[in-house]
């Protein structure tokens, strides 16, 4: 007989089948339960620990309360108080308590029975311990990724997909490594290759082109909290665009990711550091600033070290660090000390506060050109730089910063939980860094890949991509996860350690990633939210990927790279709105010529005014460090697919080309379809488009004033030699097809 295990607990999501004789696993199916519904009265946190019980560890757990029973008796539930109280029908006795809101399911039940019938055995949260490589499943698969997967869909009675379609493909892969569509070009190309290693030909162009660290940097910005602005009341210009380069130029270069990580923490603590790599620190200044008058130097300071921490937490080592600022950690084993300690690390600087200052960069601060065109124009760009003599380092009480607690002096030192320092490494910024990339560390080659995994597959195999602690999922594949931290990390002999290419590689020429993305019932039945990877997930397009590949279809776009922001089309206002007093970037001034049709990773990123086309596609603020955007689906954004004058320009654009092709209309607009989506037109929707062509043709030709606004719409001049009335048609045949499903979906 077997027994079904399918739960949601804590946001984690896991399925999996186990003998009915087969004792739960700790992590995978007893910690989440746990974790969700005790840990906070009965968890890490002493100061919020109900009747002085603990069940996050054994010792806890097992301990004799005065009544001479444990919460836990591990083989018998009929000793075991939790498991009485949890059957309770006494409000005043059962647990979780009513006032708490959790209740547990009678699977949850079952699993937690089970547990302690089986010895209640605990185990070291998984994500806390270093990781292993695995042994690679016995399969056909040469891609260990599909042998994994493989492994994990037979043990479900379930396959894969059959391969995506070669247009699907195409498309799919071009905008994952790029952020662009592919060309007309680039797919008459694809389709008259036939020869074996046609796709991993394309990728290997792909993963060589200046636009895959374009595309990579987009989604290191949101990690890094990049804006062009200060943020706070005056949000006041900043120059930091040099560095935003100095990411593009690190992925193009497929630089160690190893030594990406130090030089953003401390580069500038490096021997002989060069000007880049004391600029790649500006990582570490990329937060908030305050130039207000009136405000407290020792506060923003402290903010701002904070804000280092949560940052290098979230981004590094996967961990809620931010939980521990005012108290020990209501869940994970992480104290009020270990915040400050890595607090310690980041706030020995040469940084002063300033006030009523509008300067662009503050000290410390480098004057350099971009990485990327280094001959080009110089800005200043506020970096690291370390005291002369550490600032001595205490716990806050509460998270006040006027609070030390000067009983309780720290040293700089990673969490307790994840182990010492490395021995002879400095006891600075430098030797932090070098902890977090060492095999010492088991988060940071774990969250990494998890974080390349959902930006292919739109879900980590840990769901949580922010949370490895103990509120975090499970993953969805374990031993998955560990080969991929391994192979990241150390390579396999013939590939070089910490390539962020090499693993990108490895996941889009794997078969799991060339699947159909076509919905199969079986599966919607079996696995709802794909966690199993039968099929490929489809997504909406990035805010980014939205309007660049109306630019790129439209044949519009720069491909300058890098260089200072650039101000596109926005309504005007906004910033007026939203500016206050001194701020000196209170008006908006629209960019000219080439300029205008940047790729939007280039676009001025007001913090307090982001940019609104993109803000509609959930692209966040960047206030503060985010690893996933939500994706919505709300009127809004069809009103701004529909009506914005960047999409609408290039709608315009569209229609000029189509009109210059002398070949019959069924064919203009399968030339115009095929630009757009990446694929062919069927026969029902040529005949759509061409009714609809015909009924706008015959509007405009009576309207002729209509077609003649609609044509003024973006700074393009409109060909005279074109009839305005049939453009205008065609305009918004090609509107149309930019807001189709399949333009705005990558299957």
């Amino acid at each position: 007989m077997k027994l079904r295990y399918l739960f949601v607990a804590s946001g984690a999501w896991f399925a999996g089948k186990a003998a009915a004789d087969e004792a739960p696993h700790f992590n995978r199916d007893v910690r989440p339960i746990l974790s969700d519904k005790c840990f906070a009265c009965h968890g890490f946190d002493p100061a919020h620990r109900e009747a002085d019980l603990r069940l996050d560890t054994p010792e806890g757990a097992q301990a004799l309360t005065d009544g001479g029973k444990a919460a836990i008796k591990p083989g018998s539930i009929k000793d075991s108080e939790a498991w009485l109280r949890i059957l309770s029908d006494d409000p005043d006795e059962v647990m979780p308590p009513p006032k708490s809101h959790k209740t547990l399911s009678p699977a949850e039940k079952e699993v937690i029975k089970k547990w302690i019938e089986a010895g209640a055995p605990y185990e070291k949260h998984w994500a806390f311990v270093a990781p292993a490589r695995p042994p690679v499943p016995p399969s056909p698969d040469a891609n260990p990724i599909d042998a994994f997967l493989a492994a994990r869909l037979k043990q479900e009675g379930l396959a894969r997909s059959p391969e995506a379609d070669k247009s699907t493909l195409l498309r799919r892969i071009t905008l994952d490594l790029t952020g662009l569509p592919p060309s007309m070009e680039e797919m008459d190309a694809f389709f008259s290759d036939s020869a074996p290693g046609a796709y991993e030909r394309v990728v290997d162009r792909l993963l060589a082109s200046p636009r895959y660290g374009e595309k990579m940097a987009s989604q290191w910005l949101d990690l890094a909290r990049y804006g062009d602005t200060n943020g706070y009341l005056h949000d006041i210009l900043r120059t930091g665009w040099p560095w935003r380069d100095w990411v593009i130029r690190a992925f193009n270069d497929d630089m160690p990711f190893d030594r990406f990580v130090i030089e953003q923490i401390a580069g500038d603590l490096l021997p002989n550091a060069s000007p880049e790599q004391i600029l790649a620190t500006a990582f570490c200044r990329n937060h908030l600033i305050t130039a207000e008058g009136g405000t407290i130097a020792e506060e923003y300071l402290n903010e701002y070290a904070a804000d280092r921490v949560q940052t290098v937490g979230t981004v590094f080592m996967g961990l809620t660090m931010n939980c521990c600022r005012c108290h020990d950690h209501k869940f994970d084993p992480l104290k009020q000390d270990d915040f400050y300690s890595l607090k310690a690390y980041f706030n020995s600087t040469t940084e002063k506060h300033v006030e009523n200052n509008n300067a662009a960069a503050y000290p410390p601060l480098i004057e350099i050109a971009s990485p990327l065109a280094p001959q080009g124009p110089k800005a200043q760009v506020m970096v690291m730089q370390e005291a002369a003599a550490p600032v001595p380092a205490y716990t806050l009480t509460r998270g006040q910063y006027d609070q030390p607690d000067k009983s309780r002096p720290l040293t700089r030192r990673p969490p307790e939980v994840l182990g010492a320092p490395l021995p002879g490494a400095p006891v600075n910024r430098l030797g932090f860094a070098q902890w977090l990339v060492s095999p010492q560390d088991p988060l940071l080659a774990r969250v990494t890949v998890n974080r390349l995994w959902q930006q292919f597959f739109s879900t980590g195999l840990v769901k949580s991509t922010d949370d490895f602690g103990l509120q975090g999922d499970y993953p969805s594949h374990p031993e998955l996860l560990d080969w991929l931290a391994i192979e990241f990390r150390d390579g396999n002999g013939s590939t070089t350690p910490w390539s962020t290419r090499h693993l990108v590689r490895l996941i889009v020429t794997s078969a799991t990633y060339r699947q159909s993305s076509k919905v199969r019932p079986e599966l919607a039945a079996k696995d709802p939210e794909n966690r199993l990877l039968a099929s490929f997930p489809r997504r909406r397009l990035a805010a980014e990927e939205v309007r660049d590949q109306a630019l790129f279809a439209a044949g519009l776009m720069s491909g300058e790279l890098g260089g200072p922001p650039v101000f596109p089309y926005q309504p005007p206002g906004l910033w007026e709105e939203r500016s206050n007093g001194g701020s000196n970037t209170k008006s908006y001034t629209r960019s000219n010529g080439a300029a205008l049709y940047r790729r939007s990773l280039y676009t001025f990123w007001k913090r307090t005014s982001p940019p609104p086309f993109m803000t509609i596609f959930d692209a966040p603020e960047r206030t503060s460090c985010l690893v996933r955007r939500v994706t919505t689906n709300t009127p809004l954004q069809a009103l701004a697919a529909l009506n914005d004058e960047q999409v609408l320009e290039c709608s315009k654009l569209l229609a000029a080309q189509v009109l210059r092709d002398p070949s019959p209309t069924a064919k203009r607009l399968a030339t115009l379809y095929r630009r757009v989506t990446g694929r062919a037109a069927s026969a029902n929707d040529l005949r759509t488009l061409e009714s609809g062509l015909s009924s706008l043709a015959t509007r405009f030709q009576s309207a002729p004033a209509d077609a003649a606004e609609l044509l003024k719409q973006g700074a393009t001049p409109v060909d005279p030699a074109l009839n305005p009335s049939e453009l205008a048609a065609w305009m918004l045949v090609a509107s149309t097809i930019l807001n189709l499903d399949q333009t705005l979906v990558r299957d």
